[in-house]
């Protein structure tokens, strides 16, 4: 089983503030935001994606 660390958090475009992506991470080891550059399709190109709750 998972420790408690691991959370769930969804990626948002920051062109079109649609929530695409949700992935995991452990809190412990990357406290900060992540930023990925991933494909959304409702802008229909590679945008960069940020982390929300």
């Amino acid at each position: 089983m998972a420790a408690g660390n691991r959370i769930i958090f969804t990626l948002e475009c920051k062109v079109c503030k649609h929530r695409n992506y949700s992935s995991t991470k452990n809190k412990r080891t990357t406290p900060e935001k992540i930023k990925l550059k991933k494909y959304c399709r409702f802008c229909r190109k590679h945008t960069e994606h940020k982390e929300t709750k």
